[in-house]
């Protein structure tokens, strides 16, 4: 147990100082317009690229269970905006589908 503490502190600090560094560098600069568009399409993206794989390979028998809780999120989060919502009922569309066809 006492070797895992110098572990997980140097897994907080290998985490922690890349976010770190940047506030204190970039506080007083101004970013482009452009460079902030770019970085806010970055969280989506990359959820994107980490949920999307795992909702197929979780029901690889019924992959209209993936499609559909997809569909429902894209559609309830463009028109309604939020977070928790689309997720919520992604997965409600998704364990119902899975009810009555898996």
């Amino acid at each position: 147990m006492n070797n895992l503490i110098p572990l997980i502190m140097g897994m907080a600090a290998v985490t922690y100082l890349p976010r770190l560094v940047p506030l204190f560098l970039l506080t007083d600069k101004k970013i482009p317009k452009r460079l902030d568009r770019f970085l806010q399409c970055i969280p989506a993206a990359s959820l994107g690229a980490l949920v999307i794989p795992g909702m197929f390979s979780v029901t690889p028998e019924v992959p209209a269970a993936a499609i559909l809780g997809i569909g429902f999120t894209i559609v309830y989060g463009l028109f309604k905006g939020g977070i928790l919502l689309p997720v919520l009922g992604a997965v409600a569309v998704t364990y119902t589908v899975l009810l009555h066809w898996g």
